[in-house]
C-alpha cells in the first residue's frame, strides 16, 4: 500500500506539474502544492464513483426466469460462488409458498424445488467454500441445510432449535463454521441461537442440536443476523425492538461478547455491513428509516452515528415515481460506497448513494417488475443485479443488457400467505452504549 500511494503521487506530479508551475509563477510557496494534489487526486476518486453510479443506473433487464405455475412472493434471493472460473453458479430464492427455488444464475433457467416446509421461511443463503451447499431456516424451529447438485427432497443436515423456538432470521459465518438464528418472542424469551456446521455432509439428516444462546441482549422478535464479510467471529443482529447489537462470538459469554448496542428508534427491518473492512454497521426499519454507525469510533471521542434519518422517503427525491420503501443495502467495494435499494408498489426500483451528508437518487429501473419488490443479489463479480417480488418475477440485470427472454412480464398481484410477522414499537427503547 505504502509503494502504490507512492507512485500514485508521482503520477500526480507529473500528470499535475503544469498546476505546481502556475502556483510557482504566483509567487506562491509549494508547500501548498500538497494540498492541491490531495484535492486533484479527490477529484479523480469522485469520478470513479460517479462512473459505478452511472453503471447502476445503466442496469438493464437481461434474463427474466419462466412464471412457475403457482405464483408466490419472492422473499430472499442469494447466489453461489464459483467454485472455479467458467463453473455454472446457482441461485436460491425463499418463496412464500413455503419453498425454495434453485435457478440457473445465467440463464435463470430452472432447476428444482424443495417444498414441503412445516412453516414460513425466512431466508436462504449459500455456503460461502461450497456453491452446491444451501441453507434455510424455518418458522417452525429448524435450520436446514441443502445439496442442490440433488434432486431429492431430503435435507443434508438439520439444525434443530429448542422447543418454543420460532425461527424468523439467519445467517452463516464467512467461515461456514457457524450457523446463527433469530427468534420471535415466546412470553418473555427471544434467543439468538448458535450451531458448528462444520462437518454437514459426513452426517446427513442427523440433526444438530445447538452449541448454545444470547438470550439477554434482545427483548423482542429479532428480525435480521448478519454475519461480517471476512472476520467470522463478529456477528450484528436486529430486533423489533429497535436495537442493532455486534458481538464477537469468540467470547466466553454474552456480556463480554456484546461490543456494541445502537438504537434504530424503531423496529429492525434490514442491516448489513460497509466501508473500509466493513467497520461500518447501517440498518433499515419497518417504518422506512435508516441509520448508519461507525464502529471505528467505539474507541474514541468521535460519535458513532454517521447518518441517522427518520423517513428515506421524506428525504430522497424520486421525480414522479415517488419512493414508497426500503428493500436493504449493497456496499459497493469497488467504489467504497454505499448504496440503498428501495422502490414502488408498481415494481419500480430506486438506486440511492449513501453520504454522511445525507441520500441522493442515483437512477431508477423501470419496466420490470409490476408489483412490490421483496428481495435482492448484488453479484460484485459481473457487477449484475438480481430482483424477486410480490408478482413472482425472478429478473437479472446487468449494465446495459439486451433483454434475451421472450417471456412477457406478468402483471400479477398474488393473494400471499405471508403477512407481516413484526410489530413497529413506538415505546421507550433501552438506551444504546457507545
Amino acid at each position: 500500500d505504502v509503494i502504490a500511494g507512492f507512485l500514485y503521487a508521482i503520477v500526480i506530479l507529473v500528470v499535475f506539474h503544469p498546476v505546481v508551475d502556475l502556483i510557482d509563477n504566483f509567487n506562491l510557496t509549494y508547500k501548498y502544492a500538497p494540498l492541491i494534489i490531495i484535492r486533484l487526486g479527490r477529484a479523480l476518486e469522485m469520478t470513479a464513483v460517479e462512473k459505478v453510479e452511472e453503471q447502476l443506473a445503466g442496469l438493464r433487464i437481461a434474463r427474466r426466469c419462466v412464471p412457475s405455475e403457482e405464483p408466490a412472493y419472492l422473499l430472499d434471493i442469494d447466489t453461489s460462488a464459483a467454485a472455479q472460473p467458467g463453473s455454472s453458479r446457482f441461485v436460491a430464492v425463499s418463496c412464500s409458498s413455503k419453498s425454495i427455488r434453485v435457478y440457473d444464475r445465467e440463464t435463470l433457467r430452472f432447476l428444482r424445488e424443495y417444498s414441503g416446509h412445516p412453516g414460513i421461511l425466512s431466508g436462504v443463503r449459500f455456503a460461502h467454500a461450497c456453491d452446491s451447499v444451501v441453507f434455510s431456516a424455518c418458522s417452525e424451529g429448524t435450520v436446514k441445510c441443502w445439496d442442490v447438485r440433488s434432486a431429492t427432497q431430503k435435507p443434508v443436515q438439520v439444525f434443530s432449535g429448542y422447543p418454543s423456538n420460532v425461527f424468523i432470521s439467519f445467517d452463516v459465518s464467512c467461515s461456514d463454521l457457524i450457523v446463527c438464528a433469530g427468534t420471535e418472542k415466546v412470553e418473555k424469551d427471544t434467543f439468538l441461537v448458535f450451531w458448528d456446521a462444520r462437518g454437514i455432509t459426513d452426517c446427513a439428516s442427523t440433526a444438530k442440536e445447538p452449541l448454545g444462546v444470547y438470550s439477554e441482549s434482545h427483548n423482542d422478535d429479532i428480525t435480521r443476523i448478519c454475519f461480517h464479510p471476512i472476520e467470522p467471529n463478529l456477528v450484528v443482529s436486529g430486533s423489533t425492538d429497535g436495537l442493532v447489537n455486534v458481538f464477537d462470538i469468540n467470547k466466553d459469554n454474552e456480556d463480554d461478547a456484546l461490543i456494541s448496542t445502537c438504537n434504530s428508534d424503531s423496529s429492525v427491518s434490514s442491516l448489513g455491513w460497509s466501508g473500509q473492512d466493513y467497520k461500518q454497521v447501517y440498518c433499515m426499519t419497518h417504518d422506512e428509516g435508516f441509520c448508519w454507525w461507525d464502529m471505528a469510533q467505539l474507541d474514541t471521542e468521535e460519535p458513532i452515528t454517521l447518518l441517522h434519518i427518520l423517513d428515506v422517503r421524506e428525504s430522497v427525491c424520486a421525480e414522479n415515481h415517488g419512493l414508497h420503501y426500503l428493500v436493504g443495502g449493497l456496499y459497493h467495494e469497488k467504489a467504497g460506497k454505499l448504496f440503498l435499494i428501495g422502490g414502488t408498489s408498481t415494481g419500480n426500483i430506486h438506486l440511492i448513494s449513501c453520504g454522511t451528508d445525507g441520500l441522493s437518487l442515483v437512477g431508477t429501473l423501470c419496466g420490470g417488475h409490476s408489483a412490490t419488490v421483496r428481495s435482492f443479489c448484488w453479484s460484485p463479480t459481473d457487477e449484475s443485479l438480481l430482483t424477486g417480488g410480490e408478482d413472482a418475477q425472478l429478473l437479472l440485470w446487468k449494465p446495459g443488457a439486451v433483454e434475451r427472454s421472450l417471456t412477457k412480464k406478468a402483471s400479477l398481484k398474488i393473494s400471499s400467505s405471508v403477512q407481516k410477522r413484526v410489530r413497529v414499537h413506538h415505546t421507550s427503547l433501552k438506551s444504546g452504549k457507545k
